[in-house]
């Protein structure tokens, strides 16, 4: 399994899946008609801890028992996958090519330009390229856009997926999904967003992936190490809880008196800090002295008060972001539910979204 399907066009039934290190994600898609999506199923299950970290599966064997689980939790018969690499895992890059070459040319001409920017040999990689189109300044040239992994990186998450019974199709990148995901709720809006600044905060257990978009394209990403990992540690040490039952209670807000004071309030503080550092290292890092429009995705995300602190020290307009905004919804997915569950699916629903590229 390598990168060759990254860019290729599916449409048979996927579903995707999420490997983080709190937990898979699993979202499975059908064609509503009339370019209408319908969510026929998600489903999450939760990973030991030390499974998966920093982005690398550490034990194969509980990771696929999870998915198996979550397989199994979601009621799918699917059994093709879309799976999702780290952008820490991926090297990306746009490079520009003579324009009218064959595909072996180019395939050629790829492998030659991609040593210059791969640190490993090309044998231990699994790299991918797709052309973007002819060059703006000089339409004799292409724009070449190629994704790079260690093999051992992309290896690992197939025999995940293998292990579990499935089989993986497709190899993307989860800030490529995420984006995909968002791109289409920025559709719905008028003007379907363009010209808008869009940061994008994905506040995970412990990691904040930071993605600046312009019309869909990213004009600045980065990760800071910060996540709800933060305030489950809290709520394990102030109260004496599991770490399962810190995670449940904190969602639930089923914890004792005082713990929005001494440990929520602190923490959205962190998390509202944690953003107005990220904007402001855009603006110092880029030509850009404007952000429109600030969503919030992951698990975090849906946490009470969030959003308005964020919006207060930023002051910029903020909202939590649900993937399957204006989607037709399965006759075994929960409403009520989908909206507290829905900001943790952002990339799982981008993966999903492949079927129908």
């Amino acid at each position: 399994m390598d990168f060759s399907s990254l860019f290729q066009k599916k449409n048979a039934p996927l579903i995707g899946l999420d490997i983080s290190s709190s937990g898979i994600k699993l979202v499975e898609l059908s064609d509503a008609g009339k370019g209408m999506l319908r969510l026929e199923r998600y489903a999450s299950e939760p990973l030991p801890r030390g499974a998966v970290a920093d982005g690398n599966i550490d034990n194969i064997e509980q990771v696929s028992e999870a998915v198996r689980r979550v397989w199994k939790k979601s009621g799918t018969r699917a059994r093709l996958a879309v799976l999702g690499m780290p952008p820490a895992s991926v090297i990306t890059k746009k490079i520009v090519l003579a324009g009218g070459l064959s595909e072996d040319e180019l395939e050629l001409q790829v492998e030659n330009e991609a040593s210059q920017y791969i640190p490993f040999a090309l044998e231990e990689v699994s790299l991918d390229f797709d052309v973007i189109g002819p060059l703006q300044n000089s339409l004799e040239d292409v724009e070449v856009l190629l994704a790079a992994s260690r093999k051992e990186k992309v290896e690992d998450r197939v025999a995940v997926a293998e292990a579990a019974g499935l089989k993986p199709k497709i190899m993307d990148i989860e800030s490529y999904a995420a984006r995909a995901a968002l791109g289409r709720v920025m559709e719905l809006l008028p003007q379907g967003g363009q010209g808008q600044i869009v940061a994008l905060f994905q506040i995970g257990a412990q990691i904040t992936h930071i993605s600046v978009l312009l019309d869909g394209q990213p004009l600045y990403e980065r990760e800071q190490p910060f996540g709800g990992n933060q305030l489950t540690q809290d709520i394990v040490r102030t109260y004496g809880m599991a770490q399962e039952e810190a995670e449940n209670r904190k969602r639930t807000g089923d914890l004792p008196e005082g713990y929005e004071r001494e440990l929520l309030e602190p923490f959205l503080e962190s998390a509202a800090l944690e953003v107005t550092r990220a904007i402001q290292f855009f603006f110092t890092s880029t030509p850009y002295t404007r952000i429109d429009q600030i969503y919030l995705a992951g698990g975090c995300a849906t946490i009470p008060g969030l959003v308005d602190i964020v919006a207060s020290r930023t002051k910029v307009s903020t909202a939590v972001v649900s993937p399957f905004q204006g989607m037709q919804l399965g006759t075994s997915v929960r409403e009520k539910q989908l909206r507290a569950d829905a900001p943790a699916y952002l990339v799982a629903c981008g993966l999903a979204m492949r079927r129908f590229d």
